[in-house]
């Protein structure tokens, strides 16, 4: 069956392996542990290596093209939320803190899926467009919106709480936007030869160290499975299901916007991902209410093992499925 094929050779992938180590290491109460300080600053070399390499997929491509992917991008930049949030009011019947929490993690991007589906697409030889970076860096104002959904819902009025422009400013300077819009512009003016005397290490290493990211994310994403108790089955089902809906529309309205099969499916791995890095952040400074337990667990502990181990092949076999 192509499709159990697909999963396997996802399974057997160097990353995802990686990434079940960590499990394991966490699940087994392992000694292995990555130090803070290289946990960010393997964050900080992705982030700007994508954001580099993206910025000369940039200079290639036909701005006029663009357009329609900018547009289904801030569809689903706003459309995520909107859903997510009303799911968990209505049917997870959750106060509105919570609610905007669980609606901001969803409607950002996971740094590490994102990661993840660029590495798989370029070894089913189906590489996505480096602009795929500018994508992610524009979902991420879907935090921006999720806490004002929260502010709207609990009627404040407009000088209390937190203020506009500060949020707005919290998310240009977090570290994920920055990386990946700066790395952008130096990659778009960087010229052939300069490009040349920096790509070995922003090309060569990048799947060294995506592995050492990505097994520092299995140790923690197997801490957050400890917490499953207070997720519920709600949000286990939560977790699984909407990033299943969010992929899979995320790559029918990439193919619709004229993305390879690699492009496609790397755009639906991004709307059906969950931040733990930038959400987590915003959430604890602008709803103080919510529980971590809940929005950490699920987006940590349930969405991104199910990305990293079952969901990307999905994407990726319907996306080659709408290609042809």
């Amino acid at each position: 069956m192509p499709g159990m094929d697909l999963l396997l050779t996802n399974l057997l992938q160097p990353i995802v392996l990686a990434f079940l180590l960590g499990t394991l290491a966490g699940f087994v109460k392992s000694e292995l542990e990555l130090p803070e300080a290289v946990v960010k600053l393997l964050a900080i070399y992705l982030l700007f290596s994508l954001g580099i390499t993206g910025g000369r997929e940039l200079a290639k491509a036909e701005m006029g093209a663009l357009w329609p992917l900018v547009g289904i991008t801030m569809l689903m930049t706003f459309g995520i939320p909107t859903l997510a949030y009303n799911v968990a009011r209505r049917l997870g019947r959750m106060d509105i803190s919570n609610a905007a929490a669980i609606a901001a993690h969803y409607g950002s991007v996971s740094t590490a899926t994102f990661f993840a589906s660029m590495s798989f697409a370029t070894s089913m030889g189906t590489p996505a467009e480096g602009y795929m970076a500018a994508m992610v860096a524009l979902m991420e104002f879907g935090v921006i919106y999720s806490l004002a959904i929260a502010r709207v819902a609990t009627g404040r009025p407009r000088g209390g709480g937190v203020n506009g422009a500060e949020l707005f400013l919290s998310v240009i300077r977090g570290r994920g936007i920055l990386l990946l819009v700066g790395g952008m512009i130096i990659g778009y003016i960087a010229t052939d030869k300069q490009w040349q005397q920096i790509a070995p290490f922003y090309e060569s290493l990048f799947r060294g160290m995506l592995m050492l990211f990505l097994l520092e994310m299995g140790i923690t994403a197997a801490r957050q499975i400890k917490a499953f108790r207070q997720v519920g089955a709600f949000m286990a089902g939560f977790g699984i299901l909407m990033p299943l809906l969010h992929g899979m529309v995320g790559v029918t309205l990439g193919d619709a916007a004229g993305l390879s099969v690699g492009g496609a499916f790397v755009f639906g791995a991004i709307c059906a991902s969950a931040s733990f890095i930038d959400a987590p952040a915003a959430c604890r400074a602008s709803l103080p209410d919510a529980n971590p337990g809940i929005y950490l667990t699920s987006s940590l502990g349930v969405t991104l093992p199910f990305n990293l181990l079952v969901g990307l092949p999905l994407y990726y076999n319907y996306a080659q499925w709408l290609a042809r």
